[in-house]
């Protein structure tokens, strides 16, 4: 497969990743969306549909949609290393399209959200509340886009990230790879999915299970660039977490695989 193929496999699958997953974000949150409050069951089921969807969709290129499971299967010997730029690359990109198509199909209930008199004055009787140079910067939809934590300590934080990520990638690893070596094939990609909801109801609590560098960054920095009033800010002092924590996840994850299974 040439690396055109694996980066726009990549990119499509995680954009709809992303636009399904953060549309079910959006749908849970905003205001006058019919599923405002659903709440937490119905964030971690559409998150596993978002993935099913997503690898399905990406199936050629083996699914990755997450640098954390290129890193697990290059380790395992699924890919050379030389195409971990490639996934790398399609995957941050589809992140980044898919929380814009998100923005897009929610642009009318953003500025209803964020124009409300209620959101904008508890964004303001927070921002005067606290010391605004050691505060987190988190605004009232950043949830939408990208992660953060519920109780800030780094090293729980971290750690969240790294076990819940392990406990990922090393499903996918012990699935087994498919013929061409890159994905789990199409029964594995819906147990893959399953896991994740598992991964959401079970570990996703603390940090809100990012699992992902690119699912959390790309529509991070998506969140930084839209025009969305009274956004407030993007918690770019958090947002190493859920990046270096799902690398080193994946890493570990590889490396225990190649000692206790291969």
């Amino acid at each position: 497969m040439s690396s055109s193929d694996i980066f726009i496999s990549e990119t499509i699958g995680t954009a709809v990743l992303i636009l399904l997953g953060g549309g079910v974000c959006a749908a849970v949150t905003l205001k006058r969306s019919k599923a405002q409050n659903a709440g937490w069951l119905a964030i971690t089921f559409g998150w596993g549909f978002a993935v099913l969807t997503g690898a399905y969709i990406a199936a050629k290129s083996g699914a990755h949609l997450n640098p954390a499971v290129t890193v697990g299967i290059a380790i395992k010997g699924g890919i050379p290393w030389s195409d971990v730029p490639v996934y790398f690359a399609g995957e941050l990109l589809g992140a980044m399209i898919g929380a814009v198509l998100v923005w897009i199909t929610y642009y009318g209930h953003f500025r209803a959200h964020l124009t409300d008199p209620e959101i904008v004055g508890q964004q303001s009787g927070q921002e005067g509340m606290v010391d605004q140079s050691s505060a987190p910067k988190a605004g009232p939809v950043l949830g939408i886009f990208s992660t953060g934590p519920e109780i800030r300590n780094v090293v729980q934080n971290l750690a969240t990230e790294i076990i819940a990520t392990i406990v990922l990638v090393l499903a996918i690893l012990t699935l087994g790879l498919s013929d061409n070596g890159k994905g789990v094939g199409p029964i594995g990609t819906l147990l893959v999915a399953l896991v994740v909801v598992g991964i959401g109801l079970s570990l996703g609590g603390p940090t809100g299970y990012a699992i992902n560098p690119v699912r959390d960054l790309g529509p991070r920095i998506v969140h930084a660039l839209l025009p969305l009033p009274n956004k407030g800010g993007s918690d770019w002092g958090y947002a190493w977490i859920p990046v270096v924590g799902p690398l080193i996840g994946g890493a570990l994850a590889g490396g225990l695989y190649q000692i206790a299974f291969a």
